[in-house]
């Protein structure tokens, strides 16, 4: 018998730093729900992409065209998306709220230890080009987000973190 699909009523943007598992659960939301799921990773120009693997942070200026792109990907589609997006600063997720849509963001927080330990398990992963020595930068960039973004502990398995966030 096939899984019933749950169905969202809003767009989601998936916010966290580098190890805390947006696109996982990304994946999975877009299997309970139908709705589309885009990694913001795939979206980087090729200058950012070489500078992060580089071991070197982008900074506001690098990430603004990606994160207009992002919004614009949130604004061209009809139905709820699910986009898996750092959003470590406010200012970065009021570019994403610029448009006509106005995604949830659930932010995936964990301790840096859990985090760390992520980053170097998945290091050298050809698909991935974060290094994990990028960490301690995302984590000084990082502007915890208002109370009107749910927050989730990433020590939760992913299908938890999913049931809870189809629950809110």
């Amino acid at each position: 018998m096939p899984e019933h699909r749950q169905s969202l009523n809003q767009s989601i943007v998936l916010m966290g730093v580098s190890g805390s598992g947006k696109s996982t659960v990304g994946k999975l939301l877009s299997t309970k729900t139908g709705a589309l799921f885009f990694d913001g990773d795939d979206f980087h120009p090729k200058e950012n992409i070489r500078k992060m693997a580089s071991g070197t942070p982008l900074n506001d200026e690098d990430r603004r065209g990606w994160l207009e792109t992002l919004r614009d990907l949130l604004n061209d589609h009809d139905q709820s998306i699910i986009i898996a997006c750092s959003a470590l600063k406010q200012s970065y997720r009021d570019i994403l709220t610029s448009g006509n849509i106005k995604p949830r963001f659930v932010y995936l927080q964990g301790s840096r230890e859990l985090l760390e330990e992520r980053a170097h398990a998945r290091s050298g992963q050809e698909d991935h080009f974060m290094p994990a020595n990028l960490l301690d930068s995302q984590l000084d960039t990082l502007e915890q987000p208002s109370s009107e973004a749910l927050t989730i502990s990433i020590e939760l398995a992913p299908e938890q973190i999913t049931e809870t966030i189809l629950a809110s």
